[in-house]
Formats: C-alpha cells, sequence, structure tokens
C-alpha cells in the first residue's frame, strides 16, 4: 500500500480520507496545512504537520500528498498548493472512483479528484487538478484545462474545450464544440450556446417566490 498524506483539514479533506481508504491503494497517513490552519494534533484520527515542515513528518521519498481543497479564489489557492507541494519533492496522488464510468484512454493528470457516476467518454482529455464531483457527463473529445473545478450534474457535449481555471456549477449545460475561455465561471443550470471569452461570469436566475403560501395551492 502507498502511504498518502492529505493537505486540507476541511470537509473536502475529510471526504478524501473517506474514498482514498476505502476505493483506492493508497493508505492516508496523515493530515497536512499551514500552520496557521492546524486543527490540533489529529484530524480524522491521525496526525496533522503543518505544512512548512511537512517533510520532517512525512518525508517525499516515502509519501505522496493530495490537495484537497475547493474552488477558492476561483480555483487559485488549490492550484498553488499543488504547485508548493511539487516544489517540497511531493509526487501528487489522483483518485478516479471505482463507481465512475471512464472510457477515455488519454492520462489523466496529477491531482485529480473523479467522483462516483461520472461518465468520461472516449478521447477526452483531462488536465492537471481537476475536480469532477459527482454525477457528470464529459462528452467524447473534449479537453478539461488544469485547475478546473466542475461540480454535479453537469453536461458537457462533445469537442469542448474548457480553459483552465473554470468552474462550472451544478446542473450547467455546455452544447458541443465550444470554447470556455480560463477562469470562466458558470453558474448552476447555465446553459452555455457558443465561445465565452476568458474570465466570462454567467449568472443563472434563481426560482421566484410566489406570494401564495403552500396551504392556499388547490391543485398540488
Amino acid at each position: 500500500m502507498k502511504k498518502l498524506v492529505i493537505f486540507g483539514c476541511g470537509d473536502i479533506g475529510q471526504l478524501a480520507h473517506f474514498y482514498f481508504s476505502t476505493d483506492s491503494d493508497y493508505t492516508v497517513v496523515g493530515f497536512t496545512v499551514d500552520a496557521a490552519y492546524v486543527p490540533g494534533p489529529e484530524f480524522c484520527g491521525l496526525p496533522v504537520s503543518p505544512f512548512e515542515r511537512a517533510q520532517e513528518s512525512f518525508s517525499p521519498k516515502d509519501h505522496t500528498l493530495f490537495v484537497a481543497l475547493s474552488y477558492s479564489q476561483l480555483n487559485e489557492l488549490r492550484a498553488r498548493k499543488v504547485a508548493e507541494a511539487r516544489a517540497k519533492g511531493y509526487p501528487l496522488a489522483t483518485y478516479v472512483s471505482s463507481r465512475a464510468t471512464v472510457l477515455t484512454r488519454e492520462p489523466i493528470g496529477e491531482n485529480c479528484f473523479i467522483l462516483e457516476d461520472n461518465t468520461v467518454q472516449p478521447f477526452v482529455k483531462i488536465g492537471r487538478n481537476v475536480t469532477l464531483w459527482s454525477g457528470n457527463h464529459i462528452g467524447h473529445h473534449s479537453n478539461i484545462g488544469d485547475d478546473c473545478f466542475i461540480t454535479s450534474h453537469v453536461v458537457v457535449s462533445g469537442g469542448v474545450k474548457i480553459g483552465p481555471r473554470c468552474f462550472i456549477g451544478v446542473n450547467a449545460t455546455l452544447r458541443d464544440h465550444i470554447v470556455i475561455g480560463a477562469a470562466s465561471v458558470i453558474g448552476a443550470g447555465g446553459v452555455i450556446m457558443a465561445d465565452t471569452a476568458p474570465g466570462s461570469v454567467f449568472k443563472t436566475s434563481p426560482a421566484e417566490l410566489s406570494s401564495i403560501p403552500s396551504s392556499r395551492l388547490r391543485h398540488f
């Protein structure tokens, strides 16, 4: 079994611990986080080491590291910690759920987190440090750039190119053969039918609150 250290002592760190522990050939042996955010001597029953001195407790020669962070700062924070871990000499793990359908034969980048019920069709390319939360469809010949975060139940049609550092919200739909510019944000339920410029933000309309309470609905 390969020894794994997880960067992150929040919800995603806890989830990474669960997934790697139950569905991979890694053994999680500890956690690390910047010294200012160390929650205590242990997290999930395992030792926590300040990232500044992580090599003292978890040698890069014997340990692999996984950065378990969200899309904070439009994925910049996660990307920065991946770079810092690499600079410290750590090899970086990737998790692909055994319950995902991954048909592409293209190599998947380091520090990716691909959860259950994703469908990744043939000829898809996935860069490094990409999160695919559960239940997405990634269509054939699509290309997901580095440091992206794709939430749940997103439909990426065939031949789509997603630039680096993009965030794509729940239930968004991207039509085929379009280009999503780098660092774009697509809100939940967004339907994108054409290329987007880098740094684009697409907001969607929330459900409207009715003035009639549910107790007055007659045909519900």
